[in-house]
């Protein structure tokens, strides 16, 4: 028995299945996580040890080397690229496609405790990380209040940022900007040699002392206690009066022999939110959370810590989940839009409304279904599942048009419906089937791509061949069902005034009009086949020679509203100087960029929860614009401008060299989804200036 007769002769069960399918997928569609792009894990994995005071040579030698040696015989190591900088070495392993990293970095973690006793003991352990595109930030929240810089981070630390770690799906809260608070404790040098007293004892006495120490336990009566020795200190008098050593039956005391002070800590960076000093706080998501609905319960915690803590106010700088939110509901409604134009062309062809909406139910059982793809697959519902599924809904109608034709060709003949829906289902059922898993055979090969195209665009080939195979069991199951319950007989209920019939005879007219000038057409093609292969190898070859001239990028260019402006000065540049530099270029850019609605300037170490650039000689400035609607020119035309306003300052040279590229938001190197323009500025107090525009895809 066919399954077209299988499901005419079991309607009630088709139907049922239907409404199953159905039912998955709007369940899933409600649990689907909503990101930008779909999550991206490289084979990547970077060892990262931080050494504060110690140059870039004594870095390499010291530590980047023996991490490298000891590291390079990984299974599956590809490439190792390492970077040493002032305090701090880090080694990045690149591994090949396939390699399964959790292995992989338990083999390099494993390598990298046998080296461990030949790094310096004052650096710090060795931190290895996997990349994840998830651990960028999703949301930048600026924090304004009535404190000195101390206090305000104390508070963004202790009180803020756990509060918004609170919120489900936020993995981290990292903070820039303000002080942190700090004791110094400043020895007099011929106090400690006339006492004979080194500074390891009075750091080793320090560390000692400020401490907790736990002392076991005590039973008593019929109760066991735990005990401790508090011994942290609390406040500077605690500090001032500790006993560092006795000579002669007399306490010297740490106030003796040293200034203590309360201060901060030195000033190694340093964050500016509209000109004013400030603090940032970038906001992580966990992995496979929706993006969307992690910056909105964010924003609902932003406003009650608005209101309920005073002398503080927090605003958000940047949000990653407007930009999403604006990019899938413009590939929803395009998909919204290409469904009623199907449905209309589908309308002026057949000129009957049962025959629409029996062929019409393929999309939605189809597109619905196909969520249940994406959630069990773990997919997200991003730009590539949507514009997969706006894709297919071309396709998805095709088998279904071809049944019901069939069948209404048999309604001709005189035959009842139930007879009409069977054999025309019958007749065509493995010919649609054929033509379906063509178009599926098209994507296929995109299942077995690799690197990030994998990624990328097996999503896409999986949503849709899923979708093509959902139309397919509609064609061959629901349609006919429709057909043999619903389809009418050849002018069976034909109005023959009114609006319909006009439809109809205008309808018809259209079509036999095309259908001759189809058979003029093929007639002298027919006639002059020399020609028409003439004609279309010409074709091919302007095509081929042309395809040199067509430019290739990974992902289009989009104006997201933001310009960015990377100072760097000469190595070893006070943070100082650093500073007074952007806030030249700051000046600069609201003299020149009337379209400016935020500034935020960032210099020094420090940034991206401590993996970011840790150079005082280094710095930039981000330029928020208004939306593209609301502005004449272009984030790219404003960076042009900028980079000519800029090379007017005393002193500065303008010199062009090749354009950085265009990089994917969140991939190693890939700036932050920022493509870099093609200049370079240059003069006695600039290393160098580049220009940057935000152009996330």
């Amino acid at each position: 028995m066919s399954i077209p007769r299988l499901a005419i002769e079991r309607p009630v069960t088709m139907f049922m299945i239907t409404f199953v399918v159905i039912l998955l997928g709007a369940i899933s569609l409600t649990r689907l996580p909503v990101d930008l792009m779909p999550d991206t894990q490289f084979p990547s994995i970077t060892v990262r040890v931080n050494y504060a005071g110690v140059g870039p040579l004594e870095m390499e030698e010291l530590v980047t080397r023996p991490i490298e040696q000891a590291v390079s015989a990984v299974a599956g190591l590809d490439q190792i690229n390492s970077t040493s900088a002032e305090g701090s070495s880090m080694v990045r392993l690149m591994f090949t496609w396939g390699t399964d990293l959790a292995e992989a970095a338990s083999e390099v973690r494993t390598r990298v405790d046998r080296v461990r006793a030949r790094l310096p003991e004052d650096a710090d352990p060795p931190i290895i990380y996997k990349f994840d595109s998830t651990a960028m930030p999703i949301m930048g929240i600026g924090v304004e209040g009535d404190y000195d810089a101390v206090t305000l981070r104390e508070l963004a630390q202790n009180d803020l940022s756990p509060r918004l770690e609170r919120v489900a799906g936020v993995a981290a809260v990292t903070i820039d900007g303000g002080l942190r608070r700090q004791v110094h404790v400043d020895l007099s040098r011929e106090k400690i040699t006339a006492l004979n007293l080194s500074v390891d004892r009075v750091v080793q006495i320090l560390r000692t002392e400020n401490q907790n120490i736990p002392l076991g336990e005590v039973d008593e009566a019929d109760r066991t206690l735990l005990l401790r020795s508090p011994g942290q200190f609390t406040n500077i008098d605690e500090v001032k009066n500790l006993v560092v050593l006795t000579r002669a039956g007399v306490p010297v005391y740490l106030r003796d022999i040293a200034e203590v002070s309360d201060a901060t800590e030195d000033r190694r960076s340093f964050t500016r939110i509209n000109g004013k000093p400030g603090i940032r706080m970038r906001v992580t998501k966990q992995s496979g959370t929706n993006t969307v609905q992690i910056a909105e319960g964010t924003r609902e915690e932003i406003e009650r810590i608005n209101r309920e803590v005073p002398g503080v106010r927090l605003n958000v700088l940047d949000d990653q989940s407007v930009f999403i939110d604006r990019s899938i509901n413009s590939v929803r409604e395009h998909a919204m839009i290409g469904s009623a134009l199907v449905i209309a062309i589908i309308f002026l062809f057949l000129r009957n409304l049962k025959s629409t909406l029996i062929i019409c139910t393929s999309i939605p059982i189809s597109v619905v279904g196909t969520f249940a793809l994406l959630y069990f697959g773990g997919y997200t519902l991003n730009t590539l599942t949507f514009g997969g599924l706006a894709l297919g809904i071309g396709m998805i109608v095709d088998a279904a048009i071809v049944v019901l034709e069939n069948t209404y060709r048999h309604l001709e003949m005189g035959k009842d419906r139930v007879t009409a829906a069977i054999d025309g289902s019958e007749e065509v059922w493995s010919a649609i089937l054929a033509s379906t898993l063509t178009h599926i055979a098209v994507f296929v090969p995109m299942l077995f791509l690799t690197g990030i195209s994998s990624i990328i665009f097996g999503q896409l080939a999986a949503v849709v061949s899923f979708s093509l195979a959902m139309s397919l069991f509609v064609a061959v199951t629901i349609v006919p069902v429709l057909c043999s319950r619903l389809l009418d007989p050849p002018d069976h209920g034909l109005n023959k005034t009114g609006p319909i019939a006009a439809l109809n005879r205008w309808g018809d007219r259209m079509l036999t009009g095309l259908d001759n000038v189809y058979s003029r057409t093929l007639h002298a093609a027919l006639h002059h086949r020399p020609t028409i292969f003439g004609v279309g190898f010409a074709l091919f070859t302007v095509a081929v020679l042309l395809l040199p001239r067509v430019g290739f990028e990974f992902q289009p260019t989009t104006d997201e509203g933001e310009v960015t402006v990377d100072a760097e000065l000469a190595v070893g540049t006070r943070v100082e100087l650093t500073e007074a530099v952007l806030l030249r270029l700051e000046q600069v850019i609201r003299d020149t960029v009337p379209e400016t609605v935020m500034l935020i300037t960032q210099g020094g170490g420090g940034g991206m929860g401590g993996f970011g650039n840790q150079s005082s000689h280094r710095g930039s400035v981000q330029v928020r614009l208004l939306p593209r609607t609301e502005r004449e020119r272009s984030n790219e035309e404003i960076a042009i401008a900028l980079r000519r306003d800029l090379s007017g300052l005393p002193g500065v040279i303008v010199r062009a060299r090749p354009s950085g590229g265009q990089q994917m938001r969140g991939m190693p190197g890939g700036g932050g989804g920022d493509a870099r323009l093609s200049v370079e500025i240059r003069g006695h107090d600039f290393a160098s200036i580049a220009i940057k525009q935000r152009c996330w895809g």
